[in-house]
């Protein structure tokens, strides 16, 4: 694989985004991200798209310049009103970032599908890895879980009172926490989606070669997801995490009651993001973030000490 020194942050150790720095003072921030429809309101699902993408620029430091659209649409299958109304709702959060939308590429595909490609920019000294934790840091969440188990509920019309949260968590943009932690010192960052809140902290871990240690009872979860998951409404994405990641060093401790246990694998759309701070500073960012607006930010762990990604559930 060819290498570059101005290549900040690659594919080793599956960050949220490339990072490229251009001179001594600006790094380029490259993300992309999309996916089918999770909500039914087309301008809910374009916000919810387009605040997923974009959350892998804050997640890395970084403030986002440019987004284009990428859309699959069936257009003999849909009105174009409904594709109208989806750009119209990742248009709503483009601007919300206080990014410009330069463009973009359609395609007609029999399942729609809509995400963005998103430029954004840090200073190269100041960019947010997620291998970076370090033995006795503090780890903060800025969500809550439960996307993927009240996504699973709603198509089952139980539990809207959660999902309706849950969907307004989904379209809020990670700008203010990321905002309000650049005040403090961040270690290591990451957001949490597809892999769930345990995949992606072991991904952190592993990168940061360190041992990790969760208090399950401080983890946010959104109202009625625990009911959700009790009662079985878990998606098949959380098992599949369950297993993939307990091979990787992650364990459940007997004590964790097992609905939570599904959420902690649970697979996020749109998720907060997860901080690794010192251990002086946590308190202090937890209440500012609090102060900010970001409702469930929370303090859920901490770094033990160096060693090959192990995480440990209590």
């Amino acid at each position: 694989m060819i290498s570059d020194p101005r290549l900040l942050v690659g594919i080793e150790t599956s960050d949220d985004a490339g990072v490229f720095a251009l001179n001594e003072t600006t790094a380029l921030i490259q993300t992309v991200d999309f996916f089918t429809p999770i909500v039914d309101d087309p301008y809910t699902f374009g916000q919810i798209a387009a605040a997923n993408s974009l959350s892998d620029v804050y997640a890395m430091g970084g403030s986002p310049l440019t987004a284009m659209n990428l859309v699959a649409f069936p257009a003999a299958l849909l009105e174009t009103g409904a594709l109208a109304a989806i750009l119209a709702g990742g248009q709503n959060k483009i601007n919300e970032a206080g990014a410009l939308l330069v463009g973009g590429h359609t395609v007609d595909d029999p399942e729609p599908k809509y995400g963005l490609s998103v430029t954004g920019i840090a200073h190269p000294g100041k960019v947010w890895r997620n291998a970076g934790a370090r033995p006795q840091d503090r780890l903060i969440l800025t969500k809550a879980l439960g996307t993927g188990v009240l996504a699973t509920a709603f198509r089952a019309e139980m539990f809207d009172a959660g999902w309706q949260q849950a969907i307004q968590s989904m379209m809020t943009l990670n700008k203010a926490a990321a905002e309000t932690a650049g005040r403090f010192t961040v270690h290591a960052c990451t957001d949490v989606t597809g892999f769930g809140f345990l995949g992606h902290l072991s991904e952190m871990a592993t990168a940061s070669q360190v041992t990790v240690r969760i208090h399950s009872q401080a983890v946010p979860l959104f109202p009625q997801a625990r009911e959700a998951a009790h009662m079985g409404l878990v998606p098949g994405g959380a098992y599949a995490n369950r297993t993939y990641f307990g091979q990787r060093g992650v364990t459940v401790q007997p004590g964790v009651p097992e609905a939570v246990a599904d959420l902690l694998f649970d697979p996020q759309t749109s998720g907060g993001l997860l901080l690794a701070v010192p251990a002086e500073q946590a308190e202090s960012l937890v209440k500012a973030l609090l102060q900010q607006g970001v409702v469930y930010a929370a303090m859920v762990g901490q770094v033990e000490t160096t060693g090959k990604g192990e995480i440990y559930v209590e």
